[in-house]
């Protein structure tokens, strides 16, 4: 039998938290270290030059939820924001672990906000797979999201092996988030006006999914936005600004999902080295309600608005950064 939707999301949470809060108690279990060990966690160390997220409290926590929550839907940039909003508060660089992990709140709105919609293209898929009818509209649009999956998935699979310290990489750099914003908000500019706007949900397909999906995975270099990335792909191929942007929700569900469990494992195991377990909560649940409150504006600002604020917000956005670089203000070192 299905879940209903309430059902659905009380397990989610409860499996979310519990992987959470448990892992504090691993603590209780952990054998006590040798007389050595002791004397080798003595030896000075050199402080660190920024700020870092072993500090961060449960204000920061909200703060930065509150940032992923605004952020992730509209197309500015979630992970731009993520890196530069807690960089210039002086509190450092959260890394992508963490941004990845209260993605999942986002996550957990977009799927309440569309759950009506996935019910029924999983469901209409199903039945299009039992009775053999593949060109059922239903499921060429869930085939499309799962193949226009796989771009960013293998991309994000590449970037764990070539570039292991992809926290600290060029393409995280302050200077590689501002051009990429200055791009982008420029190529969606073009996309607002050669678009035709003319198609909707209802005439939506596989190859609509597999070429935005190509056009998600450019996100995985901050400073794209995956919404705007997908939503600036949706405007070329002819969709209305809301379908794009409802179409790209939809799209974004496995890709982020799959992101932030994997980093989550990876810390839960790590034994949340860095970010403890209520703050990372926090976040997770602040990013969830300002997810939702963000899906909702956007889909009735894009009904009757053109992308034209984001356009320009990006623009002053890159440009500040790189303002702010030349300038060499205090909090762009290092960066």
């Amino acid at each position: 039998m299905a879940l209903s939707r309430s059902q659905f999301f009380t397990l989610l949470s409860a499996g979310v938290a519990g992987a959470i809060l448990a892992s504090p108690l691993k603590a209780f279990t952990t054998p006590l270290p040798d007389a050595s060990t002791l004397l080798a966690q003595t030896t000075p160390v050199a402080a660190p030059a920024v700020a870092s997220v072993s500090d961060m409290n449960i204000f920061q926590a909200f703060i930065l939820g509150l940032v992923q929550g605004l952020t992730e839907f509209l197309p500015i940039s979630s992970t731009a924001h993520l890196k530069v909003v807690p960089v210039l508060l002086g509190w450092g660089d959260p890394g992508s672990a963490f941004t990845a992990v209260i993605q999942l709140g986002s996550i957990a709105a977009v799927l309440w906000y569309f759950w009506s919609d996935l019910s029924q293209v999983v469901n209409g898929a199903l039945r299009a797979v039992l009775r053999r009818e593949y060109d059922d509209q239903d499921f060429r649009i869930a085939l499309g999201i799962v193949l226009g999956t796989l771009p960013i998935l293998l991309g994000g699979v590449l970037i764990k092996v070539f570039i292991p310290d992809y926290d600290n990489s060029p393409l995280r750099s302050l200077g590689a988030i501002a051009i990429a914003s200055i791009f982008m908000a420029l190529l969606l500019g073009v996309a607002e006006r050669i678009g035709k706007r003319k198609r909707d949900f209802n005439q939506l397909g596989m190859q609509d999914g597999i070429l935005m999906g190509l056009a998600q995975a450019m996100a995985l270099i901050p400073g794209v936005s995956r919404s705007g990335s997908t939503l600036t792909a949706g405007l070329f191929m002819g969709l209305e600004r809301a379908t794009a942007a409802r179409f790209s929700f939809l799209l974004g569900i496995p890709a982020i999902t799959l992101a932030g469990l994997v980093e989550l494992k990876d810390v839960v195991t790590g034994g949340f080295a860095g970010v403890g377990a209520l703050p990372l909560l926090v976040g997770v649940i602040s990013a969830a309600v300002f997810s939702y409150v963000s899906i909702a504006w956007l889909l009735r600002f894009l009904q009757t608005q053109s992308t034209l604020v984001f356009i320009v917000y990006r623009l002053l956005f890159g440009l500040a950064i790189l303002a702010s670089i030349a300038a060499k203000l205090p909090w762009t070192v290092g960066q």
